[in-house]
């Protein structure tokens, strides 16, 4: 009956239009809500330009330890990607609304997030392995950089083009369905669960653009504001599907003149000797 209940509240809740939260929750519900939100994108941009400024460009983990490497990692993806699923977490909190206080919405949000990030957590392990095997390579044959920017920059293409990007960006894009049927899972871990469920989602759409960091460098602030920007535009534009394709054909273009252009490679440039010199 629970079960029942609450998913026909959040299919009448979710029927108004995004812009209308005024209408769904109290202004000031909707303001603690955003307030979690700047309070926690705000500082992990600060500490990432701070970090990236202190460390650099460089091949590879640029000797990080995983653990450092992680508390990094999961700061920039907060800088990077909160912006982008604010609007999912808030429509959730709305569908929620009229089932606790204020306070314990706010504490749902941070559940949320919480599990969101918990997902790219686990997506870190997999850019340390890629970034940590790609320095070695650099390192042992400082042209090897070349090619693994250009393979990197062609997966990243081809992925952007590809049907699973597709499918991950239609759920981003229209999440709705997804909530009613989160609004059955059971308490009290429900809104850590949603969270990681969308958070699934949110790498699959992702992950291709994580990709270039390898070339591009993982603490390059220039192309984490860039790639934000275009997850931010894919997920809320209207032609953000038309954008997609527009940038998996820029990274196919990419890889084809990475082999010859040292300077889209600032992640792996640092051993490689230039062009000239070969």
């Amino acid at each position: 009956m629970r079960r029942s209940r609450d998913s026909a509240f959040v299919t009448a809740r979710s029927s108004a239009p995004t812009g209308a939260g005024g209408a769904l929750l109290p202004a000031r519900d909707l303001a603690a809500a955003w307030s979690v939100v700047v309070l926690i994108t705000v500082p992990a941009w600060a500490l990432t330009i701070g970090q990236a400024r202190d460390m650099g460009v460089e091949p590879g983990t640029m000797g990080m330890a995983l653990p450092l490497f992680l508390v990094l990692w999961v700061t920039m993806m907060a800088a990077m990607m909160l912006p982008s699923m604010a609007p999912v977490a808030l429509t959730w909190v709305r569908g929620i609304g009229r089932q606790s206080s204020g306070w314990a919405r706010t504490g749902r949000t941070v559940q949320f997030m919480g599990g969101y990030l918990l997902v790219w957590t686990a997506f870190g392990l997999l850019a340390y392995a890629a970034l940590a095997v790609s320095g070695n390579l650099v390192e042992d044959r400082p042209t090897a950089g070349r090619w693994i920017g250009s393979v990197a920059f062609l997966l990243a293409g081809l992925y952007q083009l590809g049907p699973l990007k597709h499918v991950c960006l239609r759920h981003c894009r229209d999440p709705l369905s997804h909530l009613v049927r989160y609004a059955g899972y059971r308490r009290p871990a429900r809104d850590l669960r949603v969270g990681l469920h969308h958070g699934v989602y949110c790498v699959g759409c992702c992950a291709g653009l994580m990709v270039v960091l390898v070339p591009l460098g993982v603490m390059n602030v220039a192309a984490m504001a860039a790639l934000a920007l275009v997850i931010f535009l894919e997920k809320l534009w209207s032609r953000g599907p038309l954008l997609t394709r527009v940038v998996g054909v820029v990274f196919l273009v990419l890889a084809l003149l990475a082999p010859f252009q040292d300077w889209l490679l600032p992640g792996l440039r640092g051993s490689m000797p230039s062009m000239g010199g070969m």
